[in-house]
């Protein structure tokens, strides 16, 4: 008689492949949780020990790791020796596995959880077997995803064990490795201290294929990050409207959220193509928004925007006026939520659950990847050496402070120009400092008069000052260290105009 072995953390599914199983005349073998669970279904199951005549141990910390079950996983059916000490060794076949492991993303990801907790969910047995039936897939299937419980029970339901052809073996043998592989990349990250390891696994779970990439011609998916660090990030979004969220809307969105968690007052931040083109903060959110629009509302039209309080009605209105393609707030109201998720082609996302930036950024490279800490250096003008004659106000240093907060999300080189508690003009991207000045001048036009400017580098060359003095500009903030930064302080010092050096830069490529 042909036999399948089942233990599952997930009991998700397991009576209706359990009972399948059985219909379709394998014997079942079980343990614990999942073994009572099927017996309770009213479905046979034998015991692992009972197999095995040999207790569990150790708290169930030893059960199916035993020669009698990794035997009838791992021998070949088609090679007359191994025939041969299975039968000499009374080694049975498995040749169904129904498996999945420990609970250890969810336990590490719970508040406070303790590290003896964590350690008692690494699973040890479940990846044993999963390798074991996944090597042998010639001749077992193995399954650890309850997605595929329909598809494997109508196979074995309609012919037998030995129905289920090669390639589908192998695509479910395919999928257990990767199971044990995101496992064990898990178990990793939790115990590694060290921020750049010599070894480093990265894994993810599918949440969904997209129409395409960037162009229509490119294929794509989202993946969420396996551990709690996806909690932080597209793991805790919660997206409300049916329409589906675009590989460029991702990216807008996750741009926008990165910049807008920079504030403790109430703000807003407006994304076009991966850059910042408005950014406010105010005393309340509705006006901060309206004031992040007025810092470019050309390139404003279908971007993507990101707050850092709750949507109520009034606000819900007024983003309704214009066309954007993306809104996340942490929370809306039920009246807003209503009105915005009739909004054509707008797509609204509770970001509510996903307040903080990963500490790391990973960037894949041809054959690589690059991991870097994230740039989470706040603005500290007491920190700030003053480099021209006049000293900055106190009010251009609040907004040089802002100005330099803000500078940091948009790509080198960055120039961002700020009046009052928002943006005016911003410009980067560009493959020299002296044009980023003149694009960020020109978008904020008569704002400019009066504005301060942050730059995300030294200028190296006192071209970029001169124009931003000649527009109007009275206070800049930069990091300094060139050499030429001599002529840069003379050049403001010449229209008046106060200059700080920040000492750090935010290059962002």
């Amino acid at each position: 008689m042909p036999r399948a072995l089942i233990s599952v953390s997930n009991k998700s599914g397991i009576e209706s492949i359990a009972r399948t199983l059985h219909e379709a005349g394998l014997e079942l073998l079980s343990t614990g949780g999942t073994m009572r669970a099927i017996r309770d279904a009213g479905i046979p199951v034998t015991p692992v020990d009972d197999a095995t005549r040999f207790p569990e141990l150790f708290d169930g910390r030893v059960k199916t790791l035993h020669p009698l079950i990794h035997g009838g996983l791992l021998y070949l059916r088609n090679a007359p020796e191994h025939v041969r000490q299975a039968r000499e060794h009374n080694i049975e076949p498995i040749d169904v596995l129904v498996c999945n492991l420990y609970p250890f993303e969810e336990t590490i990801s719970r508040e406070g959880v303790s590290d003896v907790d964590a350690i008692e969910n690494i699973d040890i047995g479940g990846p044993a077997m999963i390798r074991a039936a996944a090597k042998n897939h010639q001749h077992v299937t193995v399954v650890v995803d309850p997605a595929y419980y329909e598809k494997v029970g109508t196979l074995i339901a309609e012919h037998g064990v030995a129905g289920i052809d090669t390639a589908t073996r192998r695509t479910l043998a395919a999928q257990a490795f990767s199971h044990t592989a995101a496992y064990d990349a898990m178990v990793s990250g939790y115990l590694t201290d060290e921020k750049m390891p010599d070894e480093l696994a990265v894994s993810g779970r599918k949440l969904e294929s997209l129409r395409y990439g960037e162009n229509p011609h490119q294929e794509a998916a989202v993946y969420r990050l396996h551990g709690p660090d996806s909690l932080r990030g597209i793991g805790g979004w919660n997206v409300i409207t049916e329409t589906a969220i675009s590989y460029n809307n991702y990216l807008d969105a996750t741009a926008a959220w990165q910049a807008v968690q920079e504030f403790d007052q109430p703000a807003a931040v407006i994304v076009k193509h991966n850059v910042p083109c408005g950014i406010a903060v105010d005393h309340d959110i509705v006006t901060a928004f309206e004031n992040a629009l007025a810092g470019d509302p050309v390139s404003a039209f279908g971007g993507v925007i990101a707050l850092n309080r709750p949507v109520d009605e009034t606000l819900a209105g007024v983003i309704a006026q214009r066309k954007y393609d993306v809104l996340l707030a942490p929370g809306y109201a039920d009246e807003a939520k209503a009105r915005l998720v009739k909004r054509k082609g707008l797509k609204v996302i509770d970001i509510s659950a996903a307040q903080k930036v990963p500490d790391q950024e990973v960037r894949m490279i041809p054959g690589g990847f690059l991991v870097q800490s994230a740039d989470q250096v706040a603005p500290d003008p007491s920190t700030w050496s003053v480099a021209t004659d006049r000293t900055p106000t106190a009010e251009e240093l609040e907004q040089l402070a802002f100005a330099w907060t803000v500078v940091k999300h948009v790509k080198s080189n960055a120039i961002v120009l700020v009046q009052g508690n928002g943006t005016v003009g911003i410009c980067g991207g560009q493959p020299n400092r002296v044009d980023s000045v003149r694009m960020a001048i020109e978008r904020a036009g008569s704002r400019a008069q009066g504005a301060v400017l942050a730059s995300d580098a030294f200028f190296p060359f006192a071209d970029g000052v001169e124009v931003a003095v000649n527009a109007g500009v009275t206070a800049i903030a930069q990091p300094g260290g060139s050499a030429r930064d001599p002529e840069t302080i003379a050049a403001a010092n010449k229209a008046g105009a106060a200059m700080v050096m920040t000492g750090i830069r935010h290059f962002r490529h």
